[in-house]
Formats: C-alpha cells, sequence, structure tokens
C-alpha cells in the first residue's frame, strides 16, 4: 500500500475512515488458515498498559497488508516496560491476540501484562515464579499475558485455543491468558 491512493486519500485517512467501521480480524498463521475466510479487510488491536499508563487503539493490516507504522507501534507499546527495550513482535502473535478477541465479542481493549521480556527481566521473574519459563517465547517477541475484565480465563482461553495457532496458558490464580505463535498446545486451568 502506498502513502496516498489513486483518489489523492492518505494512508492515515483510510486508517481514520476504516477506524469506525466492524472489524473481524484472524490469524495468518498456517493452522488457522479458516478464520481468514470472510475476515474483513482490516485487523485492529486495542490495548492498555497498567505498567505504563500507555493506550493503543490502531490498524495493522488493512486488504491483505500489514501496516509497518503500525507493527512498530505495538512492538514499542509492547515493550519491556522495566528497561524501555523494544523487540518486534512476531506479527503472528498479534493476529492470534486479534482473532481471539473478535471471538470473544467485546470490545473492551486488552489489559497488557507483559510482551517482550529482557534475558534480564525474564531471569529476574523466574527468581520470583516457577511458572516463567527459561526459553519464554516473551524473549523473542512471541508472548503476551493479557486480561479481560468483561471475561473470565476460561473464556479467554477458550477464545485463544479455538484459534489453533500457537501457545495457551491459563493463569487463573493471577487472572490471565498467555497467547503465543509457538506450538500449538494449552496448560493452566
Amino acid at each position: 500500500m502506498t502513502d496516498t491512493s489513486s483518489n489523492g486519500l492518505s494512508r492515515r485517512a483510510l486508517l481514520g475512515a476504516f477506524a469506525a467501521t466492524a472489524l473481524v480480524a484472524a490469524p495468518t498463521y498456517a493452522n488457522a488458515f479458516s478464520f481468514l475466510r470472510g475476515a474483513g479487510d482490516i485487523r485492529r488491536l486495542r490495548m492498555t498498559s497498567p505498567r505504563t499508563g500507555e493506550q493503543i487503539d490502531t490498524i495493522y493490516w488493512i486488504e491483505g497488508e500489514y501496516i509497518r507504522e503500525a507493527v512498530d507501534e505495538i512492538s514499542t507499546f509492547m515493550r519491556d516496560w522495566r528497561s524501555n527495550a523494544v523487540k518486534s513482535i512476531d506479527i503472528r502473535t498479534i493476529d492470534i491476540m486479534v482473532a481471539a478477541h473478535n471471538l470473544m465479542n467485546t470490545s473492551e481493549p486488552y489489559t497488557l501484562l507483559s510482551g517482550y521480556r529482557t534475558p534480564q527481566t525474564n531471569s529476574m521473574l523466574r527468581s520470583k515464579s516457577g511458572g516463567v519459563a527459561k526459553r519464554s517465547l516473551h524473549l523473542k517477541g512471541q508472548a503476551a499475558d493479557l486480561r479481560l475484565g468483561s471475561r473470565s480465563v476460561g473464556q479467554m482461553g477458550k477464545a485463544a485455543i479455538a484459534c489453533n495457532a500457537g501457545g495457551v496458558g491459563k493463569y487463573s490464580r493471577s487472572n490471565f491468558v498467555h497467547m503465543d505463535c509457538g506450538v500449538v498446545r494449552s496448560w493452566g486451568g
């Protein structure tokens, strides 16, 4: 997609026009291909971060093309807030998050608890909790820990598992769901 369309509209104008429309997002991961049928022309991600106080509401995919600037904005939002280190977030993870969100039929933005983690942050968290993997996909920008006030961990986990496109961990005690673009698997309760 170019910066200006044939009718003179800028990319930002198109994004603004599309932002008001209803959305259906779907993962592009091969295992979740069936979600693509009838997926619509745009994909949108909405999140808040209690750690930084930031919010994001962005369209990152239009008519089969990822918008690099929006994906970069998502990566910055999902940075390791402890060190402000940014790593590119795998678009497969973003697609899984958005597809699961749409399956839950809610307009509430996700609350992001953890996105990218530096090795130092991951080691620190491992020292405090047995539930943090040594080779966590958070280290590669391929995972997110998310919460929704309007949906239970069970509901969120069920929606993410329905995408059949990565790992899903349900952490009921801590009230969040882990989603990643790794091997299809699930754990927790």
